[in-house]
Protein backbone atom coordinates (compact mmCIF):
# COMPACT_ATOMS: atom_id res chain seq x y z
CA UNK A 1 0.00 0.00 0.00
CA UNK A 2 1.78 2.83 -0.70
CA UNK A 3 0.69 6.78 -0.51
CA UNK A 4 2.14 9.50 -3.57
CA UNK A 5 4.86 10.51 -2.70
CA UNK A 6 5.60 14.11 -1.72
CA UNK A 7 8.85 15.43 -3.89
CA UNK A 8 7.87 17.70 -7.03
CA UNK A 9 10.33 18.60 -9.99
CA UNK A 10 10.66 22.55 -9.84
CA UNK A 11 8.22 24.25 -12.86
CA UNK A 12 10.73 25.76 -14.76
CA UNK A 13 14.46 26.82 -13.37
CA UNK A 14 16.34 29.72 -14.56
CA UNK A 15 19.04 29.15 -15.94
CA UNK A 16 22.31 28.05 -14.40
CA UNK A 17 24.00 30.25 -12.31
CA UNK A 18 21.94 33.71 -13.21
CA UNK A 19 20.53 35.46 -10.63
CA UNK A 20 18.70 38.78 -10.36
CA UNK A 21 19.49 40.98 -7.15
CA UNK A 22 18.05 44.03 -5.65
CA UNK A 23 20.14 46.14 -3.58
CA UNK A 24 18.35 49.07 -2.40
CA UNK A 25 18.35 51.86 0.29
CA UNK A 26 15.47 53.16 2.27
CA UNK A 27 14.79 56.31 4.13
CA UNK A 28 14.44 55.40 7.73
CA UNK A 29 11.37 57.76 7.88
CA UNK A 30 8.45 57.19 7.24
CA UNK A 31 8.10 53.34 8.53
CA UNK A 32 5.38 52.34 5.93
CA UNK A 33 7.94 53.14 3.17
CA UNK A 34 9.96 50.03 4.33
CA UNK A 35 6.94 48.08 5.02
CA UNK A 36 5.38 48.59 1.70
CA UNK A 37 9.00 47.35 0.17
CA UNK A 38 9.13 44.32 2.39
CA UNK A 39 5.32 43.34 1.80
CA UNK A 40 6.18 43.88 -1.94
CA UNK A 41 9.60 41.81 -1.80
CA UNK A 42 7.36 39.26 -0.21
CA UNK A 43 4.45 38.78 -2.79
CA UNK A 44 7.19 38.73 -5.45
CA UNK A 45 8.63 35.74 -3.75
CA UNK A 46 12.25 37.32 -3.28
CA UNK A 47 14.61 36.32 -0.42
CA UNK A 48 17.12 38.20 1.49
CA UNK A 49 21.14 37.61 0.86
CA UNK A 50 22.45 40.53 3.21
CA UNK A 51 20.44 43.74 4.63
CA UNK A 52 18.67 45.09 1.71
CA UNK A 53 19.90 42.52 -0.97
CA UNK A 54 17.22 40.22 -2.14
CA UNK A 55 17.62 37.80 -5.00
CA UNK A 56 15.07 36.32 -7.70
CA UNK A 57 16.06 33.80 -10.49
CA UNK A 58 16.48 35.66 -13.79
CA UNK A 59 14.01 35.58 -15.83
CA UNK A 60 12.15 37.98 -17.95
CA UNK A 61 8.71 38.16 -15.40
CA UNK A 62 11.27 38.37 -12.19
CA UNK A 63 13.45 41.07 -14.38
CA UNK A 64 10.00 42.80 -14.42
CA UNK A 65 8.73 42.63 -11.10
CA UNK A 66 12.78 44.24 -9.89
CA UNK A 67 12.50 46.73 -12.01
CA UNK A 68 8.74 48.23 -10.80
CA UNK A 69 9.96 47.88 -7.37
CA UNK A 70 12.84 49.72 -8.11
CA UNK A 71 10.60 52.36 -9.48
CA UNK A 72 8.33 52.46 -6.30
CA UNK A 73 11.21 52.84 -4.95
CA UNK A 74 12.86 55.41 -6.19
CA UNK A 75 9.37 57.72 -6.73
CA UNK A 76 9.42 57.45 -2.87
CA UNK A 77 12.85 59.14 -2.28
CA UNK A 78 15.03 55.91 -2.06
CA UNK A 79 17.51 54.43 -4.38
CA UNK A 80 18.26 50.87 -5.70
CA UNK A 81 19.87 49.00 -8.31
CA UNK A 82 19.15 45.74 -10.59
CA UNK A 83 21.80 43.64 -11.58
CA UNK A 84 22.50 40.19 -12.94
CA UNK A 85 25.08 37.82 -10.83
CA UNK A 86 26.85 34.53 -10.54
CA UNK A 87 28.07 33.23 -7.23
CA UNK A 88 31.42 32.44 -7.17
CA UNK A 89 32.43 31.89 -3.59
CA UNK A 90 30.32 32.33 -0.18
CA UNK A 91 27.20 30.54 -1.13
CA UNK A 92 26.28 28.14 -3.90
CA UNK A 93 22.94 27.73 -6.17
CA UNK A 94 21.61 24.87 -4.19
CA UNK A 95 22.12 26.73 -0.92
CA UNK A 96 20.12 29.68 -2.72
CA UNK A 97 17.10 26.96 -4.16
CA UNK A 98 16.92 25.36 -1.08
CA UNK A 99 16.33 29.09 0.93
CA UNK A 100 13.63 29.85 -1.81
CA UNK A 101 11.96 26.49 -1.11
CA UNK A 102 11.74 26.56 2.55
CA UNK A 103 10.16 30.00 2.19
CA UNK A 104 7.57 28.55 0.17
CA UNK A 105 7.48 25.51 2.80
CA UNK A 106 6.58 28.02 5.32
CA UNK A 107 4.00 29.24 3.18
CA UNK A 108 2.38 26.28 1.65
CA UNK A 109 2.28 24.96 5.58
CA UNK A 110 0.45 27.89 6.83
CA UNK A 111 -2.35 27.15 4.00
CA UNK A 112 -2.74 24.07 4.96
CA UNK A 113 -3.63 25.00 8.37
CA UNK A 114 -5.80 27.61 7.31
CA UNK A 115 -7.62 25.01 4.80
CA UNK A 116 -7.74 22.83 8.22
CA UNK A 117 -9.66 25.18 10.30
CA UNK A 118 -11.95 26.19 7.31
CA UNK A 119 -12.82 22.52 6.76
CA UNK A 120 -13.85 22.26 10.93
CA UNK A 121 -15.61 25.74 10.38
CA UNK A 122 -17.27 24.25 7.12
CA UNK A 123 -18.82 21.03 9.04
CA UNK A 124 -20.27 23.15 11.97
CA UNK A 125 -21.43 26.00 9.78
CA UNK A 126 -25.13 26.66 9.71
CA UNK A 127 -27.79 26.86 6.77
CA UNK A 128 -28.32 30.50 6.82
CA UNK A 129 -24.28 31.21 6.69
CA UNK A 130 -23.54 29.24 3.95
CA UNK A 131 -21.51 32.30 1.98
CA UNK A 132 -18.77 32.68 4.91
CA UNK A 133 -17.08 29.44 3.77
CA UNK A 134 -17.08 30.14 0.71
CA UNK A 135 -15.93 33.54 0.56
CA UNK A 136 -12.68 32.08 2.89
CA UNK A 137 -12.56 28.95 0.26
CA UNK A 138 -12.23 31.25 -2.82
CA UNK A 139 -9.35 33.61 -0.47
CA UNK A 140 -7.16 30.56 0.08
CA UNK A 141 -7.38 29.51 -3.48
CA UNK A 142 -6.44 32.58 -4.69
CA UNK A 143 -3.44 32.65 -2.14
CA UNK A 144 -2.59 28.83 -3.20
CA UNK A 145 -2.46 30.39 -6.26
CA UNK A 146 -0.10 33.53 -5.31
CA UNK A 147 2.76 31.38 -3.74
CA UNK A 148 2.83 28.92 -6.98
CA UNK A 149 3.05 31.53 -8.84
CA UNK A 150 6.69 32.39 -6.91
CA UNK A 151 7.56 28.40 -6.02
CA UNK A 152 10.93 29.04 -8.13
CA UNK A 153 12.10 26.09 -7.46
CA UNK A 154 9.25 23.24 -6.83
CA UNK A 155 9.17 22.79 -3.02
CA UNK A 156 7.49 19.59 -1.63
CA UNK A 157 4.78 21.65 0.71
CA UNK A 158 2.61 22.18 -2.55
CA UNK A 159 0.85 18.94 -3.11
CA UNK A 160 -0.52 18.85 0.79
CA UNK A 161 -1.53 22.46 0.30
CA UNK A 162 -3.25 21.66 -3.12
CA UNK A 163 -5.24 18.47 -1.17
CA UNK A 164 -5.77 20.33 1.99
CA UNK A 165 -7.80 22.77 -0.19
CA UNK A 166 -9.00 20.24 -2.21
CA UNK A 167 -10.77 18.23 0.81
CA UNK A 168 -12.10 21.88 2.12
CA UNK A 169 -14.18 22.35 -1.74
CA UNK A 170 -15.70 19.01 -0.94
CA UNK A 171 -16.98 20.18 2.51
CA UNK A 172 -17.58 23.74 1.34
CA UNK A 173 -19.17 23.45 -2.06
CA UNK A 174 -22.54 21.86 -1.19
CA UNK A 175 -24.95 22.72 -4.15
CA UNK A 176 -22.50 21.36 -6.65
CA UNK A 177 -21.83 18.01 -4.46
CA UNK A 178 -25.09 17.36 -2.05
CA UNK A 179 -26.81 16.03 -5.48
CA UNK A 180 -23.73 13.59 -5.83
CA UNK A 181 -24.22 10.39 -3.61
CA UNK A 182 -22.10 8.61 -6.24
CA UNK A 183 -19.63 10.98 -5.20
CA UNK A 184 -19.83 10.72 -1.38
CA UNK A 185 -19.73 7.03 -2.20
CA UNK A 186 -15.88 6.95 -3.94
CA UNK A 187 -14.38 9.04 -1.07
CA UNK A 188 -12.30 7.27 1.65
CA UNK A 189 -10.43 4.26 -0.01
CA UNK A 190 -7.17 2.50 -1.25
CA UNK A 191 -7.07 2.62 -4.70
CA UNK A 192 -5.73 -0.45 -6.32
CA UNK A 193 -4.94 -0.66 -9.67
CA UNK A 194 -2.20 -2.64 -11.83
CA UNK A 195 1.73 -2.46 -12.06
CA UNK A 196 3.74 -0.29 -14.35
CA UNK A 197 0.82 2.56 -14.67
CA UNK A 198 0.97 4.13 -18.19
CA UNK A 199 -1.27 7.08 -19.38
CA UNK A 200 -5.04 6.44 -18.37
CA UNK A 201 -4.04 5.30 -14.82
CA UNK A 202 -1.87 8.16 -14.26
CA UNK A 203 -4.52 10.44 -15.27
CA UNK A 204 -7.20 8.59 -13.31
CA UNK A 205 -4.86 8.87 -10.44
CA UNK A 206 -4.14 12.39 -10.49
CA UNK A 207 -8.52 12.43 -10.75
CA UNK A 208 -9.50 10.73 -7.73
CA UNK A 209 -6.66 12.51 -5.68
CA UNK A 210 -7.27 16.57 -7.29
CA UNK A 211 -11.39 16.01 -7.55
CA UNK A 212 -13.00 13.13 -6.08
CA UNK A 213 -11.18 11.74 -2.95
CA UNK A 214 -8.50 13.97 -1.67
CA UNK A 215 -7.29 11.53 1.13
CA UNK A 216 -6.84 8.53 -1.60
CA UNK A 217 -4.43 6.25 -1.04
CA UNK A 218 -2.63 3.70 -4.00
CA UNK A 219 -1.62 0.26 -4.22
CA UNK A 220 -0.55 -1.58 -7.25
CA UNK A 221 -0.59 -5.32 -8.02
CA UNK A 222 0.33 -7.77 -10.36
CA UNK A 223 -2.32 -10.31 -9.93
CA UNK A 224 -5.00 -9.91 -12.88
CA UNK A 225 -8.20 -11.25 -10.50
CA UNK A 226 -7.25 -9.27 -7.09
CA UNK A 227 -9.84 -9.06 -4.80
CA UNK A 228 -10.16 -5.99 -2.89
CA UNK A 229 -10.13 -5.92 1.05
CA UNK A 230 -12.21 -3.80 2.96
CA UNK A 231 -11.78 -0.10 2.18
CA UNK A 232 -10.19 -0.91 -1.15
CA UNK A 233 -11.41 0.28 -4.88
CA UNK A 234 -9.93 -0.91 -8.37
CA UNK A 235 -9.84 0.99 -10.66
CA UNK A 236 -8.49 -0.01 -14.56
CA UNK A 237 -8.00 -3.58 -14.11
CA UNK A 238 -9.78 -6.78 -14.74
CA UNK A 239 -13.49 -6.79 -12.74
CA UNK A 240 -12.57 -3.32 -11.60
CA UNK A 241 -15.31 -1.07 -9.91
CA UNK A 242 -14.11 1.52 -12.16
CA UNK A 243 -12.65 1.04 -15.59
CA UNK A 244 -13.63 0.79 -19.05
CA UNK A 245 -17.38 0.88 -19.98
CA UNK A 246 -19.38 1.50 -23.15
CA UNK A 247 -16.46 2.61 -25.07
CA UNK A 248 -15.29 5.07 -22.63
CA UNK A 249 -11.35 4.33 -21.06
CA UNK A 250 -11.22 4.88 -16.66
CA UNK A 251 -10.64 8.33 -16.84
CA UNK A 252 -14.11 9.06 -18.83
CA UNK A 253 -15.78 6.59 -16.37
CA UNK A 254 -14.81 8.13 -13.27
CA UNK A 255 -15.68 11.75 -14.39
CA UNK A 256 -19.34 10.25 -15.62
CA UNK A 257 -19.78 7.80 -12.21
CA UNK A 258 -18.26 11.11 -9.63
CA UNK A 259 -21.43 13.03 -11.95
CA UNK A 260 -18.07 15.91 -12.77
CA UNK A 261 -19.18 18.44 -15.18
CA UNK A 262 -15.60 20.64 -15.60
CA UNK A 263 -15.04 21.66 -19.11
CA UNK A 264 -10.89 21.22 -18.81
CA UNK A 265 -12.05 17.65 -16.91
CA UNK A 266 -13.95 16.29 -20.22
CA UNK A 267 -11.30 17.91 -22.23
CA UNK A 268 -8.40 16.09 -20.53
CA UNK A 269 -10.62 12.49 -20.89
CA UNK A 270 -10.74 13.16 -24.59
CA UNK A 271 -6.88 13.58 -24.75
CA UNK A 272 -6.56 9.95 -22.29
CA UNK A 273 -8.99 8.20 -24.36
CA UNK A 274 -7.32 9.08 -27.86
CA UNK A 275 -3.89 8.07 -26.22
CA UNK A 276 -5.01 4.98 -24.32
CA UNK A 277 -8.05 3.49 -26.71
CA UNK A 278 -5.72 4.59 -29.55
CA UNK A 279 -9.03 5.32 -32.04
CA UNK A 280 -8.62 8.81 -32.38
CA UNK A 281 -12.36 9.51 -31.94
CA UNK A 282 -11.60 12.71 -30.75
CA UNK A 283 -8.84 13.90 -32.87
CA UNK A 284 -7.55 16.31 -30.01
CA UNK A 285 -4.20 18.03 -30.75
CA UNK A 286 -2.95 17.88 -27.42
CA UNK A 287 -2.88 13.88 -27.60
CA UNK A 288 0.95 13.11 -28.88
CA UNK A 289 2.39 15.80 -26.58
CA UNK A 290 1.17 14.32 -23.60
CA UNK A 291 1.54 10.64 -24.69
CA UNK A 292 5.40 11.98 -25.06
CA UNK A 293 5.57 13.41 -21.62
CA UNK A 294 3.53 9.94 -20.34
CA UNK A 295 6.69 8.24 -22.12
CA UNK A 296 9.48 9.61 -20.76
CA UNK A 297 7.83 9.71 -17.52
CA UNK A 298 7.57 5.89 -17.87
CA UNK A 299 11.22 5.27 -18.91
CA UNK A 300 12.34 8.22 -16.22
CA UNK A 301 10.80 6.52 -13.52
CA UNK A 302 10.34 2.75 -13.33
CA UNK A 303 7.91 2.91 -10.08
CA UNK A 304 4.95 3.34 -9.56
CA UNK A 305 4.31 5.95 -7.03
CA UNK A 306 6.96 8.05 -8.56
CA UNK A 307 4.76 8.11 -11.97
CA UNK A 308 1.93 9.33 -10.27
CA UNK A 309 3.69 11.96 -8.66
CA UNK A 310 5.22 13.73 -11.64
CA UNK A 311 2.33 12.75 -13.99
CA UNK A 312 0.42 14.62 -11.62
CA UNK A 313 2.78 18.05 -11.82
CA UNK A 314 1.75 17.46 -15.49
CA UNK A 315 -1.69 16.76 -15.33
CA UNK A 316 -1.82 20.24 -12.71
CA UNK A 317 0.00 22.22 -15.63
CA UNK A 318 -2.33 21.09 -18.87
CA UNK A 319 -5.49 21.70 -16.51
CA UNK A 320 -4.32 25.12 -15.76
CA UNK A 321 -4.25 25.59 -19.11
CA UNK A 322 -7.34 24.35 -19.90
CA UNK A 323 -8.83 25.98 -17.55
Amino acid sequence: MNDSVETVKPPGVAAPGKWLLLIHQIPPKPDYFRVKVRRRLQRIGAIALKNSVYVLPSRSETLEDFQWLLREIVADGGGATVCEAAFVEGITQSEIEAMFRVDRDAEYANIVAAAAALEDKAVSRTPERPGDTEAELAQLQRRLEEVKAIDYFGAKGRFAAERAIGAVELRVSPAENEGKPALKAMQGHTWVTRRDVFVDRIASAWLIRRFIDPKARFAFTGAKSYRPRTGEVRFDMFEAEYSHEGGRCTFETLLQRAGLRDRALRIIGEIVHDIDCKDAKFGREEAPGIAAIMRGIVREFPDDPARLEHGAVAFDRLYASLR
